[in-house]
């Protein structure tokens, strides 16, 4: 098999011309399958007839956004890692982006090095499709069950299963090989695919809360220790 049937196929959505241009060349000369769209509706088209090993998101375009897009993309059950691009770099707007969905942000501009990067430490921290050996096989949380294999919450009633996305299904894996113990925000940044700061750990822990707990205000399962980190407690 060729290095070019191994690289990672990257899907960039950005509504600014040259700067797809400048992304597709840029990513091809470093080894990536590279492609591109030019808004959401484009992207989604090609999500249909694709398969993607990361999106490269831009938030601000026409119709709809980016963080429109993600959210809607992750409430359907797509789990493949997203870049966010953003003009707007306020803490607020970039936890607005990883509340959408997204793994990690860039704010524009940014220096192609700095992209390169993200986007191979997002890929080298992708998790495996096998669950570790130590890992429990099965775990209940109520009427749901952890299916480590397919890193999905199934539903005992028939629901539709509760697919994961790439951070929350690595912090799940994280915590699953020690349940009842706590485990602490710089532990799960270093073994898990979250990048960031303990902030990022906590919006993606409470986006992960809300598929295991009924109520994510009153939490059962995955509850915080304050000051230390936290639990995950399975039936």
């Amino acid at each position: 098999m060729s290095d070019a049937d191994n690289a990672a196929h990257i899907l960039v959505v950005d509504d600014d011309r040259r700067l797809r241009e400048l992304l597709r060349k840029y990513l091809s000369e470093n080894g990536f399958f590279v492609t591109v769209a030019e808004d959401a509706a484009s992207a989604a088209a090609k999500l249909e007839g694709l398969e993607f090993d990361l999106l490269v998101l831009d938030i601000m375009m026409p119709g709809e956004t980016g963080l429109e897009f993600a959210a809607a993309q992750r409430a359907r059950g797509f789990a493949t890692p997203i870049l966010m691009l953003t003009a707007m770099g306020d803490a607020d707007d970039r936890i607005g982006g990883l509340e959408a969905g997204a793994d990690d942000y860039l704010v524009k501009p940014f220096e192609p090095r700095e992209l390169l990067l993200r986007i191979n430490n997002i890929l080298k921290r992708r998790p495996v499709q096998a669950p570790p050996p130590a890992a429990p096989r099965i775990m209940r949380f109520g009427s749901w069950r952890w299916n480590p294999e397919r890193e999905e919450l199934v539903s005992d009633g028939g629901l539709e299963p509760r697919m994961l996305t790439t951070a929350e299904a690595s912090l799940m894996r994280v915590l699953a090989l020690r349940p009842g113990e706590i485990v602490s925000r710089d532990e799960l940044i270093e073994r898990s695919a979250v990048t960031g700061n303990a902030r990022t750990v906590d919006v993606q822990v409470v986006r992960l809360r809300r598929k295991l707990d009924d109520d994510a205000r009153q939490p059962r399962y995955l509850v915080t220790v304050r000051g230390e980190g936290y639990v995950l407690r399975p039936d």
